[in-house]
């Protein structure tokens, strides 16, 4: 009898937001895969956790992949874990589900913190509906086309960047966009030093230009259908 691949979402900042069934989880699992080991090993220390680890990442997610659903067919139940988050969105081991579904083996999500949805409501914006574009080119004249392509839709607009590109991403926003649309930054979201800024590309292009910023975040785009 096969086994069950978990995905089990990790805090994405605060260490405190990590779920009950999560913990319980990671104790009755087999086996944790993590992407990268000293991230996994941690977790595990401080919820005084002690199981077998792996690694999947970009570097080895093929051969891992053929590893560990030869463990799962062999009975073994084991938790994939990510750095920060949920598995697979944004990170390795959307192979490891395919195999897994392919073979007929049982994967269970289970859900904790997530950058998305806490962006999104503090956004102000709309979010009956929304688009979640994720992370634009890091060539500037590709990123441009592509946010000359966002600023048509009628909803509100999810991106992903690294903390480097902000200021180039908010200059590109500010040329393509101006101040006929309102943006909403959401910076380091559960940590301490959480911030949500609210302005338009230009407003938040002046307040951060020149400024080296650390951190994690998320940028929201009001959608077209404002009349805007």
């Amino acid at each position: 009898m096969a086994g069950i691949l978990y995905l089990v979402a990790t805090p994405i900042g605060n260490d405190d937001d990590i779920t009950i069934r999560a913990v319980h989880t990671l104790r009755s699992a087999d086996l944790v895969v993590c992407e990268e080991r000293p991230e996994g090993e941690r977790l595990l220390r401080r919820l005084d956790i002690q199981k077998p680890i792996e690694t999947l990442n970009e570097h080895n997610e093929a051969a891992a992949t053929t590893v560990i659903v030869q463990a799962l067919q062999q009975g073994k139940s084991i938790a994939l874990i990510s750095d920060s988050g949920t598995p697979v969105f944004s990170d390795p081991g959307q192979l490891l589900v395919q195999r897994a579904v392919a073979a007929g083996i049982r994967v269970v999500p289970v859900p904790g913190a997530s950058s998305l949805m806490p962006a999104l409501t503090v956004s102000g914006f709309p979010i009956d509906r929304f688009l979640y574009f994720g992370w634009l080119s890091p060539k500037k004249e590709r990123r441009r086309a592509e946010l000359r392509l966002l600023i048509r839709e009628p909803h509100t607009v999810v991106l992903l960047e690294t903390p480097y590109r902000l200021v180039p991403l908010l200059r590109d926003l500010t040329d393509v966009l101006g101040d006929r649309r309102r943006i909403c930054l959401a910076w380091n979201l559960t940590m301490p030093d959480e911030q949500f800024y609210h302005g338009t590309p230009k407003s938040l292009f002046e307040k951060f230009s020149g400024k080296e910023m650390k951190g994690e975040f998320v940028l929201l785009i009001e959608g077209s259908r404002s009349g805007r």
